[in-house]
């Protein structure tokens, strides 16, 4: 029996959007909860520590915890609990800002680059497993069309953040 999922809402008389964004939903969280299982199993870590790592690797001068808050849109208390992990860990360390000493630039430590780069490298073959599915051209395609879409809500958020807002009753 298949397990159900956000799309098992949906039926066939709901309008073809919704299916297809429950659809899409659906396999973003199976794929992300192979990558979380996988990340627990193989390196005993969450998604939310690789991913501040990623952010980190893309930024070898560092970021600021405010600065990795908006990159990873989560509140300052859960980059700190994190980075306190890593950095008790020896994956990162913080250094005082010369222009602010109560704000910390956080930096990867060579073990830290070491430890991401293994996890990157893992973590790239595993979402080749999970798209496997698709042939190179479909891969292309669906990428292309996804790039439409994203265009589209690009634009639609500029237009809601150009319109004027309506005070509430």
């Amino acid at each position: 029996m298949e397990e159900l999922d956000l799309e098992s809402r949906a039926s066939a008389d709901d309008h073809q959007a919704l299916r297809l964004w429950l659809r899409l939903l659906t396999c973003t969280n199976r794929i992300e909860g192979v990558i979380r299982n996988r990340l627990r199993q193989d390196f005993a870590t969450t998604l939310p520590r690789f991913d501040l790592l990623a952010q980190l690797e893309r930024n070898p001068d560092g970021l600021s915890m405010r600065e990795l808050s908006q990159r990873l849109m989560v509140t300052g208390g859960n980059i700190t609990g994190i980075t306190d992990q890593l950095e008790l860990e020896g994956l990162v360390v913080r250094e005082a800002r010369l222009s602010d000493r109560r704000s910390f630039t956080v930096k990867l430590t060579l073990a830290g680059k070491q430890q991401f780069k293994r996890m990157a490298s893992t973590h790239e073959q595993w979402v080749i497993e999970l798209l496997a599915g698709w042939s190179a051209e479909e891969k292309s395609e669906v990428h292309g069309l996804l790039a439409g879409l994203k265009s589209h809500l690009t634009n639609l958020a500029a237009m809601d953040a150009a319109a004027p807002k309506e005070k509430s009753k």
